[in-house]
């Protein structure tokens, strides 16, 4: 999940080089952490929430094939 949510933010930010993900599971919650660039924050967010929104229940339905729950926390 982690390697989903890491390319699918490299492919939105101007820096993919400073794009790194982490992963934690603690039951049926998989939470991936996605940390990159401050000035790449805003494209990822999107307009009000938009596109992190949209990342977040893409990262959602994957993980309902494998009955987890998924959590995708954005920090810059």
């Amino acid at each position: 999940m982690k390697e989903l949510v890491e390319t699918v933010a490299r492919a939105l930010v101007t820096r993919p080089e400073e794009v790194s993900a982490a992963e934690s599971e603690e039951g049926d919650t998989l939470t991936v952490e996605l940390a990159l660039s401050p000035e790449d924050l805003g494209r990822v967010i999107g307009r009000e929430g938009r596109t992190a929104r949209a990342l977040r229940a893409f990262a959602s339905a994957a993980g309902r094939k494998r009955n987890q729950r998924v959590l995708v926390r954005i920090r810059g």
